[in-house]
């Protein structure tokens, strides 16, 4: 006679999961493993998650491992296109009024840009309709930040950031730039247009399977540092832009929206080497004081 077993109750299987993690030595890993745990299996019990479902889920991480590589970080994408990473932004860096707002790194931060001098060009070959971009870093206090690093990339006219642009410099569309005394940087850019994530991954797959669409609307990344002071890892997003109010990675706030300013090709304050029509934003900059007791400045920037 065939004896039959009864189906381990989830719950079972849930709470040996979690105790599996009982001995960590890190409490706060502890904490992260069995709430993970609880979590997921939370989830696979809701949408009764199948094998075939599972499995699936399974290759498109190992998908996302292979596409992955010194110029394309996959999993941020994933994190981005999930709304992940904003939540974990908005949680760790809560704004203070008057302070200016952060928003998500996103996956083409290069380390290492050039230093360049203020008032310079960051595009080393045409990229677009030159922009001339200028202000002042303070702290919450209103005094001026002298010596503050802006570590600033954006894409070009082609939609095409140079860490994705073989035929561009290593160093386009990129520069670090140092406040002088009185708390002010300038510098040459060139206005930004929107564009599309990397669509021919999983991620792609995603969105497409979903009704998404990948763009995003156009903006100028910027890391503030400066001692004493948080890091500010934050966005300027054009106000004329498409796509301001279906970002594909949740990235807008309306704090970070601004208004380019035209200029005629004539101008007499258009910018040195500038001969054509241009814009100009001026760029009001507020970082609040460190948390940390040594005054370190938290570099929020990361790799890939």
């Amino acid at each position: 006679m065939t004896t039959r077993h009864s189906a381990v109750p989830a719950a079972l299987i849930t709470q040996q999961a979690r105790d599996s993690f009982q001995s960590t030595s890190s409490a706060r890993l502890r904490e992260i493993m069995q709430a993970l745990v609880t979590h997921i299996h939370a989830f696979v019990v809701d949408v009764g998650l199948t094998e075939d479902e599972w499995t699936t889920a399974i290759d498109i991480l190992t998908a996302t491992g292979h596409i992955t590589d010194d110029q394309r970080q996959e999993f941020i994408l994933w994190s981005d296109t999930l709304g992940v990473s904003m939540l974990v932004d908005a949680l760790a860096h809560p704004a203070p009024d008057g302070a200016t707002d952060s928003t998500i790194l996103g996956p083409f931060y290069v380390s290492g840009s050039p230093v360049r001098p203020l008032g310079a060009n960051i595009a080393e070959q045409e990229a677009g309709t030159a922009a001339w971009i200028h202000g002042t870093v303070r702290g919450i206090d209103g005094a001026p930040i002298a010596g503050a690093e802006l570590d600033v990339w954006q894409n070009g006219d082609n939609r095409l950031y140079a860490v994705q642009d073989a035929g561009a410099p290593d160093d386009h569309l990129r520069g670090k730039f140092y406040t002088d005394d009185d708390g002010r940087f300038a510098f040459q850019a060139v206005r930004p247009v929107p564009y599309s994530l990397p669509d021919d991954g999983p991620v792609g797959r995603m969105l497409a399977a979903t009704s998404r669409h990948p763009w995003r609307p156009a903006h100028i990344h910027l890391v503030v540092r400066a001692p004493g002071h948080t890091s500010l890892t934050t966005h300027i997003f054009d106000a004329d832009s498409p796509y301001l109010h279906s970002d594909t990675v949740f990235a807008v706030k309306p704090s970070l929206v601004r208004t380019f300013t035209e200029h005629a090709d004539d101008d007499p304050d258009r910018p040195v080497g500038v001969d054509t029509a241009w814009v100009s934003l001026k760029l009001d900059l507020v970082l609040v004081p460190s948390q940390t007791d040594d005054g370190l400045v938290v570099d929020r920037g990361r790799t890939h």
